[in-house]
């Protein structure tokens, strides 16, 4: 293994510690705090789950299909699959939380009655549901026929790119299930600021015109949070795309090995920044994080006196 593999491995091993602690502390988080019940932060929880199998199990899988190993071509398929997996997920609880914001904000009273934690739930299964299938098409026929046909005693040096064509990578993964989706929540999050500011100039009335201004701006603040997360997600992955399309389209030019690697890195990277972006931008889970770091220190403290209590009593 050269040093440019053991760079690239040991920061994959940095950022998956990073995703697994960091979301499992929002999961935590809206969990003990039971914001859970509200119906954007389950989708949220959804979210946080995506982005922690990202840590736990897909950056380890990407590690595996980089040519590290040699397994049977379907396991390399079944692998590669499993990676593609949560990335679907996650865009789709993107949108997801795009279209329960435009609701809250273009029907405020109706909002209240038909969204519900159990509608939320049943959405954030939807998204589960739906992306499954997406992720494994190419197990049902879509992948590289050729490199079955040149696998050695049905065994080879297991990559995605090997064994997904590159077709599906642009078409489906990036067409149908990155650009569409980012064009669509722009537009709602374009149109949930626009309502907001134009709600926000009226002059100011009665009491409850008062509590309204102060309804929208609070809507306000947790939209532009969630569009940072949104504008992030654009940013970490749209440059891997954007160079499986360039090796897809235009024959003659190839992207150097180590620039796909770095973009690699930025798409992975995305799981583990979204808990920070929660902690300094969403007033709700920036308590329930204080809440458990008080926790931890207060239980911290109690042990400590404990063991303190035990050694005076065993030395008298």
């Amino acid at each position: 293994m050269n040093a440019g593999a053991v760079i690239y491995t040991l920061v994959e091993g940095l950022i998956a510690v990073c995703c697994c602690l960091g979301n499992m502390l929002v999961i935590l988080a809206l969990w003990t705090s039971k914001s859970i019940q509200q119906p954007t932060f389950c989708l949220i929880v959804s979210l946080a789950v995506a982005d922690f199998m990202v840590g736990c199990v897909a950056i380890p899988v990407a590690v595996v299909v980089d040519g590290r190993v040699e397994t049977s071509f379907y396991s390399c398929l079944f692998l590669s699959c499993v990676e593609i997996l949560f990335t679907l997920v996650s865009i789709l609880c993107l949108v997801a939380i795009a279209v329960d914001r435009f609701l809250r904000v273009s029907i405020p009273l109706r909002y209240r009655r038909m969204v519900t934690q159990r509608h939320s739930l049943l959405v954030a299964a939807a998204c589960w549901l739906v992306a499954i299938p997406l992720s494994f098409a190419p197990m049902l026929g879509w992948y590289n026929h050729q490199t079955l046909s040149n696998a050695v005693n049905s065994t080879l040096t297991c990559r995605v790119i090997d064994v997904i064509p590159m077709s599906y990578l642009v078409y489906i993964r990036f067409f149908v299930f990155c650009l569409i989706p980012l064009l669509m929540m722009t537009a709602l999050y374009g149109y949930i600021f626009c309502t907001i500011r134009e709600n926000l100039r009226e002059r100011p009335g009665d009491g409850a015109h008062q509590q309204s201004q102060l309804y929208l701006k609070k809507e306000r603040e947790l939209a532009g949070s969630l569009s940072l997360v949104l504008a992030l997600f654009a940013l970490s992955w749209l440059p891997l795309h954007i160079m499986n399309c360039v090796d897809y389209f235009d024959l003659e030019t190839h992207v150097p090995p180590t620039v796909v690697y770095v973009g690699i890195l930025f798409s992975h990277a995305n799981s583990a920044v979204n808990p920070v972006v929660y902690a300094f931008k969403i007033d709700k889970i920036k308590t329930a994080y204080s809440k458990i770091w008080r926790r931890v220190i207060v239980c911290g403290r109690e042990n400590h006196r404990s063991q303190t209590n035990q050694s005076t009593d065993n030395n008298p």
